[in-house]
């Protein structure tokens, strides 16, 4: 079975709260403790790579991101990301050629009961596993090709353009 490399970099999907500070901030990588609970069947293997909500990322962050896709001996990879640009984020990835690239977050953090953390990360895991190489989002029950998605910020989902 081939080993699928989860790369994580922050965003809604990892924020916890703070009630000290009353606000919310990025935690450890959510996916690590959801995939520990589970019984999978699957060889994986979970790197955290950034930790910051998905509108402070940079460039050289996403430079950052390619570089690790592209030095990673693995040919199927899922990222978890922010929800804001995490479009940007599989643009700059669409040069990689011969992996598939899922990338996937939440628009509620991971540790609420209601968050559609857990949901997002299934689909995404399923989807790396079955789509040819290429770069994609699974968001909403939906996966879409990097070049075909956008954030409709009014209905705090995404959708196909």
């Amino acid at each position: 079975m081939e080993k699928i490399l989860i790369l994580t970099t922050g965003g809604t999907i990892d924020k916890i709260y703070f009630d000290a500070k009353s606000t919310y901030e990025v935690g450890p990588p959510h996916i690590a403790a959801v995939l520990r609970e589970l019984d999978l069947a699957v060889a994986y293997s979970v790197r955290s790579l950034l930790r910051k909500d998905s509108l402070e990322l940079t460039e050289q962050d996403r430079d950052s991101i390619l570089h690790e896709v592209l030095a990673a001996e693995e040919e199927k990879i899922l990222i978890t990301h922010g929800t804001d640009t995490m479009v940007q984020t599989a643009l700059h990835l669409a040069r990689v050629r011969n992996k598939t690239i899922v990338l996937t977050g939440s628009l509620t953090p991971g540790l609420f009961k209601t968050s559609d953390a857990l949901f997002n990360i299934g689909c995404a895991l399923a989807a790396v596993q079955i789509l040819p190489p290429g770069v994609y989002i699974a968001m909403n029950g939906t996966i879409f090709p990097y070049d075909k998605v956008r954030k409709n910020l009014e209905k705090n989902k995404f959708e196909e353009i």
